[in-house]
């Protein structure tokens, strides 16, 4: 709150007190009163009015600048009211009823939309499920009839499979804490079972595999880490070359383990590097692959934040090479040594 605004709201006051001395001057004058005594009244009043105007200011002034550092420091600000003290003023009791209405008005849509989210999650939820089993079921058909055009079909089932995949992990990362168990796992064997989740549109899109040799073990989710190797493989297929190679491989920096995905690819763009982990971005390789929806690599920031991973994109021209750096966990090394 500023003075000139503090004056403005008190004009009618100021204006009330200065005709008040006006009349009191006017009718000490005409009692006889000497100047002297009339003017030594006037400044006295106008010294009283002056105090308590400073004194409301500044008290005011200090009320007010202590809301406002509470609802700054409050994630919810329409809980104000609950911190706030009763006013006594009549005037400022009809405001906080007003902000107390608005406060249960926004829990209530917020009780309604939180109901709602959880319905809706828990029906995509069950819909990828039921969807998996005959996901499944056509593999195995698949699988035992073996012919060129069941590959082709194997491949487009891996599509389907890694879009229900996403769905779900999707609608379950807002929550991860719940479902996901962290513990020792081979890097190694986490890349090959991406590899082979994958195995059908790599033959496809006859990708060369090379994996570097992985004596690394580090502490994080099995699930969710295929889950981002998939993506990030899928994305490497998506924006192939003609000759298509993926390059795995893994190096100690410090207290970080960096699994490191390498491929020969049309690369990113210099200025679209900062942003591929957006949501919905799709830069301009998007424009060219239209089937592009930027989500994937959003969903694998997402996650490995949640998980504690570094996630870094690396493209000079041609190429990229997507790195997740795991931190080493010496008080866990301490204890099992």
């Amino acid at each position: 709150m500023s003075g000139k605004q503090y004056l403005k709201n008190q004009l009618s006051v100021i204006l009330i007190n200065l005709l008040g001395m006006l009349a009191l001057a006017l009718f000490l004058i005409a009692n006889g009163n000497h100047i002297q005594i009339v003017l030594f009244i006037l400044a006295v009043w106008l010294i009283v009015l002056v105090s308590c105007l400073l004194f409301f200011y500044f008290t005011r002034k200090k009320y007010l600048n202590k809301l406002l550092i509470m609802a700054e420091q409050l994630e919810e600000r329409y809980l104000l009211p609950e911190i706030m003290q009763v006013p006594e003023k009549a005037d400022e009791q009809v405001f906080y009823q007003i902000l107390k209405m608005a406060e249960k008005s926004m829990l209530e849509r917020i009780g309604e939309v939180q109901r709602e989210r959880k319905e809706y999650k828990e029906y995509i939820e069950q819909w990828i499920h039921e969807v998996k089993t005959p996901i499944t079921a056509m593999k195995l058909i698949c699988e035992n009839n073996r012919s060129p055009f069941t590959r082709e079909l194997m491949a487009e089932l891996e599509n389907i499979n890694r879009f229900t995949e996403q769905a779900l992990y999707y609608a379950r990362s807002e929550h991860t804490e719940k479902d996901y168990s962290v513990r020792e796992i081979s890097l190694s064997g986490v890349v090959h079972s991406a590899i082979a989740d994958n195995k059908y549109l790599l033959r496809q899109s006859n990708v060369m595999i090379t994996v570097d040799e992985m004596e690394h073990k580090v502490y994080t989710d099995d699930k969710w880490v295929r889950f981002i190797l998939d993506q990030i493989i899928s994305n490497a297929v998506k924006y192939c070359t003609d000759q298509p190679t993926l390059h795995f491989f893994a190096v100690k920096k410090n207290d970080k383990i960096v699994l490191s995905i390498e491929d020969n690819g049309i690369g990113i763009a210099q200025s679209d590097l900062p942003r591929i982990f957006e949501k919905g971005f799709t830069g301009q390789n998007g424009r060219t692959i239209h089937s592009s929806t930027g989500i994937g690599l959003y969903l694998c920031k997402r996650l490995c934040d949640k998980l504690g991973i570094e996630i870094s994109a690396c493209s000079q021209g041609k190429g990229t090479t997507i790195s997740l750096s795991f931190h080493i966990n010496d008080f866990i090394i301490g204890v099992q040594g």
